[in-house]
């Protein structure tokens, strides 16, 4: 597929580039990059893969502690970093997490004893304590790094100007500092990053979103093949895209290897090793700020409350099971990119679904109803949105799709914990700009009521 395009055009040239099938997730045969290191044959194998050294960078977080867990689960040597702003995010917001998570060296301790294996934890802020982060990348001499420490919520990112500039000084910051680091260690260590689907934006261009390059043919005829333009749709969502460039500059300059991600929606709480133990459990966000669309409406449905769906319900939105996540982790860092490859770019989705669609599906399973709301974003009504994922699922992912029985594990983490949730949380507290906010100023927290467990029964 290959798509005209004039230079003078270039800076909106992304909004021409979502595409047109609302359920399409587009996976083949085909081998889709030739950049990817097959690593399964080297010495050393634990579980079919090469052992490594991992640093989990964010690990304390909702995708980064089941994937620590998962790549020490796989034989993979694992320290987790964490400065544990996401808790102190928890205080600012007077929200804490559903499920009742312990401090990060309660969590290793657990695991430890659980598994017999050991995780690491250093208490480092990525953005700002530079010197330290190099001296650790030479202390542990790590074969990858993965970077989940970023402010990973587009309400959030949007709440007031100190959302907004904290979320650029930190991500920004922590990407440059990371392949800084990289740099003056002078170690060979791969990247990998978990970016987000939204850097493509969401819009109707009539194409499937390829895996982060895009066929162009430039002006005089000349084809190419670029870096898919952005399109971001927040200032969370605007940093992953300042990363994207981050990314192709420091492979380009100082031959980096990096893998960046860009993931769907996730849903999900727990994966089989944070089930292990009570101590281990995920953390899970419901509120309107860090709830996830999926695990929002589950948790509504199973305290009796009706799905707030926001507009008309037709933004169509790709997804992904916590479970995928930390397995599409492992997969990227089994398959790094060759020193002097281009920066590797996975779409990593299991499939897209329209939101109205999703909550019909958990009204129709638990009986609630679906309750329209003014949309607190400055986004599309209705969006398509086709996807191609080859990558992961060329490299052995099959993917787990939303299904009713992977629901009953969130719906039965939310009635055992009920008791932690605040239905004043429930409502957008976040607004895109003044007349979103004015849109949605009828909306009233106090109004959530929860049905006791004898009316939702």
């Amino acid at each position: 597929m290959k798509f005209t395009l004039l230079l003078t055009i270039l800076p909106s040239f992304a909004v021409s580039f979502t595409s047109p099938a609302s359920f399409g997730v587009k996976a083949n045969n085909a081998v889709t990059s030739s950049s990817v290191v097959l690593n399964a044959e080297a010495n050393g194998e634990v579980n079919g893969s090469a052992h490594k050294k991992v640093i989990v960078l964010g690990g304390d977080g909702f995708c980064g502690w089941p994937t620590s867990l998962h790549l020490s689960d796989q034989g993979h040597d694992v320290v987790i970093v964490d400065n544990l702003s996401r808790r102190n995010i928890d205080n600012e917001l007077g929200c804490d997490s559903l499920t009742p998570i312990k401090s990060p060296e309660a969590r290793c301790k657990a695991w430890k004893e659980v598994s017999g294996k050991d995780i690491k934890f250093v208490n480092l802020d990525v953005a700002k304590d530079y010197d330290r982060l190099v001296e650790l990348i030479k202390d542990e001499k790590p074969d990858s790094i993965v970077h989940f420490a970023e402010q990973r919520a587009a309400p959030y990112s949007m709440k007031s100007s100190k959302g907004k500039r904290y979320t650029v000084d930190n991500n920004v910051s922590g990407a440059n500092n990371l392949c800084c680091a990289v740099v003056d260690s002078d170690l060979d260590v791969h990247i990998v990053h978990l970016g987000t689907m939204g850097v493509y934006g969401y819009g109707t261009s009539g194409g499937e979103i390829p895996e982060g390059y895009i066929d162009v043919i430039l002006p005089g005829g000349r084809e190419s093949n670029i870096l898919h333009p952005a399109y971001p749709g927040s200032i969370y969502h605007a940093t992953k895209c300042l990363d994207a460039l981050l990314w192709q500059f420091y492979q380009k300059n100082d031959q980096l290897r990096i893998t960046d991600l860009h993931q769907g929606i996730v849903w999900g709480t727990n994966t089989p090793q944070t089930s292990k133990d009570e101590r281990l459990i995920n953390r899970f966000d419901y509120d309107g700020d860090y709830g996830t669309v999926l695990n929002r409406f589950l948790m509504q449905a199973s305290m009796g409350v009706p799905l707030t769906v926001y507009g008309t319900g037709g933004q169509t939105r790709a997804f992904i099971h916590i479970t995928d996540t930390a397995r599409c982790i492992e997969i990227a860092v089994n398959n790094p990119p060759a020193k002097g490859e281009r920066v590797e770019i996975f779409n990593q989705v299991a499939e897209t679904r329209r939101v109205r669609d999703v909550a019909n599906l958990v009204a129709d399973m638990t009986g609630v109803d679906v309750n329209f709301i003014p949309n607190p974003r400055q986004e599309a009504a209705e969006n398509e949105l086709e996807v191609a994922n080859n990558k992961f699922c060329n490299l052995g992912l099959d993917p787990i799709t939303l299904d009713t029985g992977l629901f009953d594990e969130v719906t039965t983490i939310v009635k055992k914990y009920k008791e932690r949730c605040d239905p004043e949380k429930i409502l957008p507290a976040s607004f895109w700009n003044k007349k979103r906010a004015e849109e949605c100023a009828s909306l009233d927290p106090s109004s959530i009521k929860f049905k006791s467990e004898k009316e939702t029964a």
